[in-house]
């Protein structure tokens, strides 16, 4: 008797990916923007006293993940909260139901709802969902970035005296205080800096070149994976601070024009051994 090895699945549609994406991500903010002003009577810690999460950050992911499988039912997926399951098509979803957890319990602006799916070849799609903003930015892997539908690029800036810089700040007391010091170092040789709270607004940011560039350590994956893609497509260099492959615990965006001078100055400062 021939076995016959069934036939992979066929590739997932980019397209179809991101408008899937968007409606669960728009669907999310939804939920938490009705759940401001609760939040914080069910606020829990987790790594440490300032990493905190409450019954809204699980609740988004619940409905992201219901929503999620229940289009596409052979899909894995991850997310910050704790769903994991394998898949057996070929997609995965990584996902942050509240990023920026610390801005939404506060009541300020700054956080978001970040849903990217990767292939073999990594992310192919990426949708972050500014909740205050109500604003969607999307990407496809080799389809460019949008803003609310409209393609967007990053900053032509090319001197680091003149950029604006995000950054953010790790849960870590030690890293926190690296962290510091670098940003002491910095700060007068840049125009400024600034610290929204969330990765994926960050990245997004200067995707639509709101920033001219951005730079962290001791991100997680769900943080960088749909901000990273927005970022690249919109002609930023995504690397790690070092200037190798991008990876969670090191990650800086910026138009390619200021790429290199301003990583330089970076790792002049110590960014990139940041513990």
């Amino acid at each position: 008797m021939t076995v016959r090895t069934p036939p992979p699945p066929p590739a997932a549609d980019p397209a179809a990916l991101v408008e899937l994406a968007t409606d669960v991500a728009l669907r999310a903010a939804r939920l938490l923007l009705d759940g401001v002003g609760r939040a914080r009577a069910t606020v829990e810690t987790k790594s440490s006293a300032t990493d905190m999460v409450s019954e809204m950050d699980r609740a988004a992911e619940h409905l992201i993940v219901d929503a999620l499988l229940g289009a596409r039912p052979d899909d894995g997926i991850v997310a910050e909260e704790g769903s994991s399951r394998p898949g057996t098509s070929g997609v995965r979803w990584v996902v942050d139901p509240l990023d920026g957890t610390t801005n939404y319990l506060y009541g300020l602006p700054g956080w978001a709802v970040s849903i990217a799916a990767e292939d073999d070849g990594g992310v192919v799609a990426g949708v972050v969902v500014d909740g205050v903003q109500g604003e969607v930015f999307s990407a496809t892997r080799g389809g460019g970035a949008r803003l609310d539908g409209e393609p967007i690029t990053c900053s032509a800036k090319d001197d680091p005296a003149t950029a604006l810089v995000g950054t953010g700040f790790g849960y870590d007391p030690r890293r926190r205080a690296a962290q510091g010091a670098v940003v002491a170092e910095l700060l007068p040789r840049v125009r400024d800096i600034r610290r929204r709270g969330a990765a994926s607004v960050d990245l997004c940011s200067v995707a639509c070149g709101r920033l001219d560039a951005y730079y962290e350590v001791g991100l997680a994956a769900w943080d960088l994976a749909a901000g990273g893609l927005i970022a690249a497509e919109a002609g930023a260099v995504v690397t790690a601070i070092d200037g190798g492959p991008v990876r969670p615990d090191s990650v800086f965006a910026a138009g390619p024009a200021l790429a290199a001078p301003l990583r330089g100055l970076l790792c002049s400062l110590g960014a990139q051994n940041v513990p």
